[in-house]
């Protein structure tokens, strides 16, 4: 008896052993069919085979030298390919709404932003809109020779089994998020996710790591809501379903009201809309105009196939209170004062708390750092117990408000890593 333990069957064997192939081609440096075969423990012949499955359904590409004067099959380099599977990534926030396509590399391809005020609409329209968006962002990939795969949508709110429990700042709730953006997707054959937007900017962030960096930080997205996303060894770390609603800790509990429910909220503080009151700047401002027009396609660097749109990171009335703030506004500055102290207060909480090597802050607070980082600095040397607190522990995103939807569609990407065989098996004539 075998203790009900069942043999792997040639099916799951092949599932495995793809991923496996693939995900080394992936982390590779040129490497060839020997040189994966050596490092995965498969024979030669087993990796040939599995390399050429994945070659022809356009996963991977191989390089081979020309004249090599060897006989027998060369030893070309394999790469992922970049014309290949794609993943689509959806951003629906307060007041916009933007959609990145990525190829197989990881690499932005096509990015398209609506600059809409999604608060006060109803769920239904906004995510039709959404899905409208999607499709076009799809149709421009097909173009540039990709095949759009996964779509990943990210909301600011709480999220389950693909639908929105409550996104206070947009007013919804109970929303089956993933049917009502497939209806704006049309007959596209997508398959989607939902998933809180502060999750994917933390995945965004990990993916635009440079070499060497760490694989283990907190991440911390600002906009009119604060969310947060902990990565641990390269690994998002959910808890129960909902951690990250750092923006909903509680500051100072005889505090204003928060959208949430609760008194006195971070996001009473920090949050975008909070901060431009403070300086006195209207949070319902249009972007600036002299912004290129949202929709108009500008094809980039020939032969690579990518648009370039206004996109996510394009904040007029952030811009005007940064633009505020260095020319030495006072109302500008204390606002940011206020909100730095209350941001440091709770991440010298949540260091305390979870010990995390670095702390990165994205969204709107990459382009205030100039103001907030020396405040949360400060807060930070202060409120850490273990006196470890080194500045070069806080950092700065480099994606700015883009991390959310970026990582939405390097979420898709690795979907298809993951599992390449479910891809095979679908685009294949028998699927």
């Amino acid at each position: 008896m075998n203790g009900g333990v069942q043999p792997a069957s040639k099916q799951s064997m092949r599932r495995h052993n793809l991923a496996l192939v693939l995900r080394q081609v992936a982390a590779g440096q040129s490497a060839s069919r020997a040189t994966v075969a050596a490092q995965v423990g498969l024979t030669k012949a087993t990796v040939s085979s599995l390399v050429e499955e994945l070659r022809l359904a356009g996963l991977v590409v191989e390089h081979v030298p020309e004249n090599q004067g060897r006989v027998g099959r060369p030893g070309g380099a394999l790469a992922l390919n970049p014309r290949g599977a794609a993943g689509v990534g959806v951003e629906v926030n307060v007041d916009y709404t933007a959609v990145c396509v990525a190829d197989l590399t990881g690499a932005p391809r096509v990015r398209l932003t609506e600059r809409v005020r999604n608060r006060g609409r109803s769920a239904e329209e906004t995510l039709y809109a959404a899905g409208r968006l999607a499709a076009r962002a799809c149709a421009a990939a097909r173009r540039a020779g990709l095949a759009p795969v996964q779509v990943n949508l990210g909301v600011p709110g709480l999220v389950r089994d693909d639908e929105v429990l409550h996104a206070p700042n947009l007013d919804w709730h109970r929303v089956p998020a993933a049917m009502l953006l497939k209806r704006g997707l049309g007959r596209q054959p997508l398959e989607v996710s939902v998933d809180n937007e502060a999750n994917l900017a933390a995945i965004g962030e990990f993916q635009a790591r440079p070499a060497g960096a760490g694989d283990s930080f907190l991440y911390v997205s600002g906009g009119i809501g604060i969310g947060a996303g902990l990565m641990v060894d390269g690994t998002l770390f959910r808890g129960g379903g909902f951690a990250g609603e750092i923006g909903h800790v509680t500051v100072r509990p005889d505090g204003g009201e928060c959208g949430c429910g609760a008194r006195g909220c971070l996001e009473r503080y920090a949050g975008q809309d909070a901060l431009l009151l403070a300086a006195g700047i209207d949070p319902a401002q249009p972007a600036d105009p002299d912004l290129p027009p949202v929709g108009a396609e500008a094809r980039g660097r020939r032969g690579e196939g990518q648009f370039g749109l206004a996109t996510a990171t394009s904040e007029g009335p952030v811009d005007q209170l940064a633009a505020l703030a260095a020319a030495g506004d006072e109302a500008a500055t204390d606002a940011l004062t206020v909100a730095g102290r209350a941001l440091g207060v709770v991440l010298s909480s949540a260091v305390n708390l979870l010990d995390p090597p670095e702390v990165v802050i994205g969204g709107i607070y990459a382009r205030l750092a100039p103001w907030l980082l020396p405040i949360l600095q400060e807060q930070l040397n202060s409120r850490v117990t273990s006196g470890r607190w080194r500045p070069d522990r806080l950092q700065v995103s480099g994606l700015g408000a883009e991390a959310a939807v970026r990582g939405a569609a390097g979420a898709g990407v690795q979907t298809i890593l993951r599992d390449p065989s479910a891809y095979i098996d679908l685009t294949s004539p028998a699927g």
